[in-house]
């Protein structure tokens, strides 16, 4: 015999709502009511999984009688602390001309300068015809992995496999060529 569904929506209004119950019927509408506060679906999840969390800390959620309303209150609630977090962090603003650091370019400069570019030319011309090609294309003008592996004809894998050799190669090279300094920078 199967259950009346009028006695079971009936028994179903009169048990307490958990939250369990609360994330099934609500979460959908909850995100999407946080996702319109900030804009983001992955921040409005986040924001939904703290609302959850906040309601689970409650030492007698019984007490509440809307539970539902609570658990929107308490999201709006975290959107606007997200919100004053944000406003408080203080922002990087650049550098104008005038505070920008100045180098000086001394002859030695100079000179370490052009030793380190021709052993750098040196090293990029002994590397092999596809590594020197990958390496070129991705470092000097700038292509995208998945760009590269096309005009190769390649997989992605191989040519950061390419480029990887290629780097270490010519840092080994810079590195016995004594043209690097010591924070790494050519």
């Amino acid at each position: 015999m199967e259950p009346n569904p009028v006695i079971a929506a009936t028994v179903a209004e009169a048990e307490p709502v958990t939250v369990e119950r609360l994330f099934r019927e609500h979460n959908d509408s909850l995100v999407r009511f946080i996702a319109a506060k900030v804009g983001s679906h992955q921040v409005a999840c986040d924001i939904a999984q703290q609302a959850y969390v906040r309601l689970l800390q409650l030492d007698k959620p019984e007490t509440i009688s809307y539970l539902r309303a609570f658990l929107f209150k308490t999201a709006s609630n975290l959107v606007i602390d997200r919100y004053r977090r944000t406003k408080r962090a203080p922002t990087i603003e650049p550098l104008t001309d005038a505070e920008s650091p100045v180098f000086e370019l001394t002859p030695e400069r100079q000179i370490a300068g052009e030793q380190a570019y021709l052993v750098f030319q040196a090293a990029v011309a002994e590397l092999p015809p596809k590594c020197r090609l990958a390496f070129v294309l991705h470092r000097i003008h700038g292509l995208e992995i998945s760009a590269i592996s096309a005009q190769m004809k390649i997989g992605d894998c191989m040519v950061r496999r390419y480029i990887s050799n290629a780097l270490d190669f010519i840092r080994y090279r810079l590195d016995s060529a004594g043209t690097c300094n010591p924070e790494g920078d050519v």
